[in-house]
């Protein structure tokens, strides 16, 4: 059991995937600051200075802190947009590095047939020039 398990653990979809966590969270720590030390602020200087994590009602003894609301549907806005253009950069990254490795495949096939063509063309050239 312990040697299967050490298999699966080696396997490469795991420790990618282990990878992925661990980046996800540094970089989720990254974009959890941008948004509350940078944009936020910002967003609280343009609203006059209302700290929108405050705002709240208070019916009887119940306090309902809609600001809290307010500012976690932002948090996520933002953190949901830097992850698509972060995930939108790293994917034309990948296309672009597929498509080097295509062209690369394909250029010899290509010259050969254009080899190939120029022969063809050469020896009807000569074949015309004898008669």
């Amino acid at each position: 059991m312990i040697k299967e398990f050490r298999e699966f653990i080696a396997k490469g979809n795991v420790l990618d995937l282990a990878i992925a966590v661990v980046m996800g969270a540094a970089f989720g720590k990254i974009v959890s600051s941008l948004v509350e030390n940078i944009i936020m602020p910002i967003v609280g200087i343009l609203l006059g200075g209302i700290n929108l994590s405050s705002l709240s009602i208070t019916v009887g003894k119940a306090v309902i802190q809609y600001g809290s609301f307010i500012q976690a549907v932002i948090d996520f806005l933002i953190i949901s947009f830097a992850i698509f253009i972060f995930m939108k950069l790293a994917n034309s990254i990948f296309r672009k590095k597929e498509q080097e490795e295509e062209v690369v495949v394909e250029a010899p096939a290509t010259e050969q047939y254009l080899k190939d063509i120029r022969d063809l063309l050469q020896k009807n050239v000569r074949e015309n020039e004898r008669e």
